[in-house]
């Protein structure tokens, strides 16, 4: 549905002012779904390479392409990356769970119908508790909570390829029979950045499973989400779903637009429909693909070639032997491989090193600034945790924001990083200095393009450009007593009581320094010099 001019105006203006009427009025509803690709190297039911980039149709065993006779044969490796996840996210696991034919058509679906697990999933329940914090965005950080109702195996399609200038469609089937994990998740969640949340943590848990690469660029997670908006006290609306959603940003966007499109429909008499709408990245914003009014039949039959699949649940010695004999999957002893989680890694950074929760979050959530943070730490015990967690924080991540990089795609050596941090420690180099040598870094990243990370020693870029800290007290008095010299007028206000005439100063002796002096033991000088 198009909006007018004065449906765009209110979208917009309550994008920018979220505290207004309409936020008040509506309640919003949102629910995600989550396609992860499991970390294989082979396809759910053949022996076919699960291999992103390959040549199209180079990765496509007799059972994908649906030649008659052939049959599936599950992969087991599939099927213990599917329950890890779900141990990992508390949920109860089925001792028997069951494969479905879900029948619909796509020409590059060759069976004319998908393998997988509606009605008899690996597992149900379970929840997902996460932080939700954007720096600018949420004042402070808060955790929320999402139901998991179900986690089910099943297989990809493949791809269709149109030919604009052919004038063709051309069918790629190496995606098709690739294992998928699909999450249902409840609809507890309000708003695009707790959708943005929920997804960024369930990334850092796959990744740490091994179970997903979550390289979204590739359509390794994809994300569907659920939207309505209803008046509270009121039932909940009609619902639309944002299909594909292709990146963690992307996710909040998505969310948030629809919100207030469905909103400004509403507020306008209008009718929200039933349908299954894309996003458009380009023009930031959701558009309709297709109705969803007539519930489509699917005719879910159980997959006659696949037999129950059974777990072992239990840790009995005695159903221990039984379960090897036949090759259950032995679920307690799964769970015991479980690596540690990313909200106990918060927890432990907040107690072992006794920051803030906001710390924790902000480091654990990028993999790169967390594992930089670690081996920092690790290597030596006499790092301040607070030091280093402010200066990767505080300027690592703003120097890369300011050049437009990603902590994961700096190319900067974790040795580089605690050199920087031991010459603050040590009093060697102050922070505008740090800031210079990191651009000096990254500068030289550009000039390298293409080659290893560079070995440049932050220490020799300091020697080289002499930006060592002064600290010697003789040097820190000659250049506190020029600025007494040149400054009567500031002198004189400050000794008359103006006690701010101080740092203004201090400010002269920094400048006149060109930043180099201990600013800490020059503002304690000219306090001693001034009485």
């Amino acid at each position: 549905m198009a909006l007018s001019n004065r449906l765009l105006f209110r979208y917009f203006s309550a994008a920018k002012h979220p505290k207004n009427n309409a936020r008040t009025k509506w309640k919003s509803v949102v629910g995600l779904e989550v396609h992860a690709q499991l970390e294989t190297k082979s396809k759910l039911f053949s022996g076919a390479r699960a291999t992103f980039g390959a040549a199209p149709n180079s990765c496509v065993a007799l059972f994908d392409a649906s030649i008659p006779g052939t049959l599936p044969v599950l992969n087991k490796g599939a099927v213990e990356l599917g329950v890890k996840t779900a141990l990992a996210l508390g949920c109860s696991m089925s001792a028997v769970s069951m494969f479905d034919r879900k029948h619909y058509f796509y020409a590059d679906l060759p069976n004319g119908y998908q393998i997988t697990q509606q009605r008899a999933p690996l597992a149900r329940g379970g929840n997902l508790s996460f932080p939700v914090f954007v720096p600018g965005v949420t004042k402070a950080p808060y955790y929320k909570t999402a139901r998991l109702h179900q986690l089910q195996l099943e297989q990809d399609s493949g791809k269709s390829l149109h030919d604009p200038y052919e004038r063709k469609s051309l069918v790629d089937l190496n995606r098709a029979g690739v294992p998928l994990m699909e999450l249902v998740f409840e609809p507890d969640l309000e708003t695009g950045e707790e959708a943005a949340a929920l997804v960024k943590e369930l990334i850092l848990i796959l990744t740490r499973l091994q179970s997903c690469s979550c390289k979204m660029e590739e359509g390794a997670l994809r994300v569907d989400a659920n939207i309505s908006v209803h008046l509270e006290g009121t039932p909940l609306g009609t619902r639309t779903e944002v299909k594909n959603i292709g990146s963690v940003r992307a996710v909040a966007q998505a969310v948030d637009y629809e919100i207030q499109r469905q909103i400004a429909v509403l507020d306008e008499g209008g009718t929200i429909h039933n349908e299954t709408r894309a996003w458009d990245s380009t023009a930031r914003k959701t558009v309709a693909m297709r109705d969803k009014e007539v519930v489509q039949d699917y005719r879910f039959m159980p997959e006659p070639n696949l037999p129950p699949l059974h777990l072992k649940l239990s840790e009995d010695s005695a159903e221990s032997s039984d379960a090897d004999a036949v090759g259950l999957i032995d679920v307690p002893k799964l769970h015991q491989t479980l690596p540690e989680l990313p909200e106990q890694t918060r927890q432990t950074i907040i107690q072992r090193h006794q920051l803030t929760s906001t710390i924790a979050i902000t480091l654990v959530n990028d993999v790169t600034l967390y594992e930089h943070f670690r081996s920092i730490i690790d290597e030596s015990a006499t790092r301040s945790p607070k030091l280093v967690a402010n200066f990767l924080i505080n300027e690592l991540l703003t120097m890369l924001n300011r050049n437009k990089l990603e902590p994961a795609d700096a190319r900067l050596t974790t040795s580089q990083l605690a050199t920087i941090v031991d010459m603050l420690q040590e009093n060697q180099l102050n922070i505008h200095y740090a800031r210079r040598v990191l651009q000096e870094l990254l500068d030289q990243r550009d000039r390298d393009e293409g080659s290893a990370p560079s070995s440049s020693c932050p220490r020799e870029i300091v020697t080289a450009n002499n930006w060592f800290l002064i600290t010697d007290e003789s040097d820190i008095r000659r250049y506190c007593e020029g600025v007494i010299e040149r400054s009567p007028k500031l002198v004189d206000k400050y000794r008359k009581g103006k006690e701010k005439m101080l740092y203004a100063l201090a400010g002269e002796v920094a400048k006149a320094s060109e930043e180099k002096v201990d600013m800490a033991r020059a503002v304690e000088m000219l306090k001693e010099m001034l009485k």
